[in-house]
């Protein structure tokens, strides 16, 4: 008995299956910091920048995210940064108290919640790594590293962002992140294939100048 209602159980529910669809073309804002943090929103295709405008009108970016990414995290009831669209974005978006209220009900949606904003955290923490080193080609060099774990193809990563949003996530400029490529690419780390597509040489070099 105890087996055939195993069988007939039916599944726990997933973030994929609990959301409506939304469709973002490139540049465009998703939620702007100060908004009412009532959604998470997971990333079926496209990628995604959430950043942070300073008083002098510079822009830090704090994280990127693509397929199967979740962001939206937030301690309180405001979002704290702004989520924009880098490409045009397929999306599906999850109201909080759903959200909450299925967590509490299946252990299995409450432990895939809790990895989706662990991943956040630890991402959090990296970046925070990153922007602690002091020269530009340590910062490429993690930036790339982060790119290669999270490409399917270790060795090559294709960019989805501009050399300037780069810049804005590392704490550099335009013309410092080109720099710092080139430089990368004389000392015989990286192939650079075309302006956003990478060959990665010499990965043990790239993480010694990140260690």
């Amino acid at each position: 008995m105890l087996s055939q209602l195993s069988q007939t159980r039916p599944p726990e529910p997933t973030l994929l299956a609990t959301g409506p669809v939304l469709h973002v073309s490139r540049g465009r804002e998703i939620y702007a910091e100060g908004n009412s943090a009532d959604v998470l929103i997971k990333v079926l295709s496209g990628l995604v920048r959430t950043c942070k405008f300073k008083r002098d009108g510079r822009r830090q970016i704090d994280a990127f995210y693509t397929r199967d990414d979740v962001f939206g995290f937030e301690a309180g009831t405001l979002y704290s940064r702004s989520a924009e669209a880098v490409s045009d974005c397929t999306l599906v978006s999850y109201r909080r108290r759903d959200v909450a209220i299925l967590a509490a009900k299946h252990q299995g949606f409450a432990d895939q919640l809790y990895a989706y904003s662990l991943r956040s955290l630890v991402r959090s923490q990296d970046h925070a790594r990153i922007l602690g080193h002091t020269s530009a080609a340590e910062k490429l060099a993690a930036f790339l590293i982060e790119c290669s774990e999270r490409s399917s193809q270790k060795d090559c990563i294709m960019l989805g962002m501009s050399r300037m949003d780069i810049a804005d996530y590392l704490g550099l400029t335009e013309e410092t992140v080109s720099r710092g490529l080139t430089q990368l690419r004389l000392d015989g780390c990286i192939e650079l294939l075309s302006a956003r597509h990478i060959r990665i040489l010499n990965p043990p070099r790239l993480r010694e100048l990140y260690a």
